[in-house]
């Protein structure tokens, strides 16, 4: 049978356990930030395992990441000298060219822009115009139509108010013989 343990023993073992759990965390966070050539620091390490920084630099796990780092250090020195590596000067060039590209970039996209906006004033101007000299030619077509045919009603107005005077002479002529025809009649021999 086993013995007994105390509370404060079993506490002692699981903050032992929990303490070497997180250290096995950082010594494999370190590993995986060499593999992927992530910069390893003090601060980063602690960050991507979830730990306190003072768990960071406690013995056996600060000697790790400063060994880390120094790998960096020297494959970095060694990139630049075999050319591997771009120098801060060729990076400063890069990023000053970069610049003047995208300055002459839109510069050129200023100037299409504009040369399009003028492109579609003209051609919305060239429509507009081209429908309104056809609305305006429209307009004239149905104005002389409709002169010509104020002209023709006019014509019909005179020749039927020409008919309408004749027509009333013949009326007040037809009157006039019809009254001489009732009194010629109402003034002969009476009849028994």
């Amino acid at each position: 049978m086993t013995a007994k343990r105390r509370p404060s023993e079993v506490l002692a073992d699981a903050r032992r356990k929990d303490s070497r759990e997180k250290r096995a965390k950082v010594l494999a966070v370190v590993e995986e930030m060499v593999a992927r050539g992530d910069a390893v620091t003090l601060a980063s390490v602690a960050k991507t395992a979830g730990v306190s920084n003072w768990l960071v630099y406690a013995e056996g796990v600060r000697e790790h990441i400063e060994t880390a780092r120094k790998q960096q250090a020297g494959k970095g020195r060694r990139d630049r000298q075999e050319g591997l590596s771009p120098s801060a000067a060729s990076l400063r060039t890069d990023l000053e060219l970069s610049r003047q590209e995208v300055t002459a970039l839109r510069g050129e996209r200023d100037r299409l822009k504009a040369a399009l906006q003028r492109q579609l004033g003209q051609q919305r101007d060239q429509i507009g115009s081209a429908d309104l000299i056809a609305r305006v030619e429209e307009l004239t077509r149905q104005n002389e139509e409709l002169a010509s045919e104020v002209g023709d009603l006019r014509l019909v107005k005179s020749e039927l108010e020409a008919k309408v005077e004749e027509l009333e002479d013949d009326l007040a002529a037809a009157r006039s013989s019809l009254r001489r025809m009732i009194r010629a009649e109402n003034s002969g021999p009476a009849l028994a």
